[in-house]
């Protein structure tokens, strides 16, 4: 008999890049670049404050191929540090604030 292994949530790979460039132009660049450190500045004595830029976001365990990267995300309830993405399910079901 032939049994069928299904993937466990282990074994599913999440990409830490979509492929797609940050801004379309210099302009758009520039103005995601003043918000990101804008809200990290304004959060900056916020611990529990987690702002990223061009992240990409799985909001689902189990689906990768559901998934955001927006050009700044704030989460309230999360602390500062470095993600290789940001998975909700990982991070205590904290959805971010587009």
């Amino acid at each position: 008999m032939v049994q069928q292994l299904q993937p466990t949530t282990d074994d599913i790979f999440y990409p830490e890049s979509d492929g797609k460039p940050l801004a379309d132009n210099t302009l758009q660049f520039e103005l995601i670049t003043t918000i990101k450190y804008g809200l990290e500045a304004l959060f900056k004595d916020d611990p529990n404050v987690f702002v990223a830029g061009d992240l990409l976001w799985y909001p689902e365990q189990g689906q990768p191929k559901i998934n955001q990267a927006p050009d700044v995300m704030v989460v309230v309830g999360r602390p500062k540090g470095h993600r290789r993405s940001y998975k909700t399910w990982v991070e205590d079901n904290t959805k971010n604030e587009e």
